[in-house]
């Protein structure tokens, strides 16, 4: 049996939400990230040993988000009054969760998996169910898509601090 379960939390918490941030946005992270740990606590007694913990984590995260995520599209959401007009673009705060929103799912998926989390692409391949090649490809895709939908959060993280997101032809 693997060690106590409390060290993997602290060790990883960070990294689950992150996953769990990216898929089902900040809103809903919490009870995404509560949901994994459950599951894995359940599943811990019987883990392998030589198991990666990280990798085993982000694969759980992913898919407890997904169904925290479609579970939040069959509630009904009140709302108050419509307002006559969309608001104006020129004030949209666009921020990295909702450019990832807006990405295919492969390609949200490969840069949760790599550049969120922190999952080499042989790890990202096996998730998503391709080739390393594919997965890279997606990463990168999903990079130059949200350079484009994102201008605005693009250059101001370039403006401030160094990018969230590594260059295109970065190869880790």
């Amino acid at each position: 049996m693997p060690g106590p379960f409390e060290e993997v939390v602290r060790a990883h918490g960070a990294t689950v939400l992150r996953v769990c941030r990216a898929v089902v946005g900040p809103h809903d992270a919490q009870d995404a990230w509560a949901e994994t740990f459950l599951a894995a606590l359940r599943a811990w007694p019987t883990l392998e040993p030589g198991t990666n913990v990280e990798a085993w984590l982000v694969t759980i995260a992913r898919r407890r988000s997904i169904d925290v995520w479609r579970a939040t599209r069959r509630r009904a959401v009140p709302v108050g009054d419509l307002p006559d007009a969309p608001a104006s673009d020129r004030h949209r705060d666009l921020d990295l969760w909702g450019a990832l929103a807006t990405l295919p799912d492969k390609q949200r998926h490969a840069v949760t998996l790599h550049h969120l989390a922190g999952l080499p692409y042989v790890e990202v391949a096996a998730e998503l169910g391709g080739s390393v090649e594919a997965a890279r490809r997606a990463a990168a895709d999903g990079v130059a898509a949200l350079r484009r939908t994102a201008p605005r959060w693009w250059h101001d993280e370039q403006d401030g601090d160094r990018a969230a997101l590594p260059q295109t032809g970065d190869r880790s």
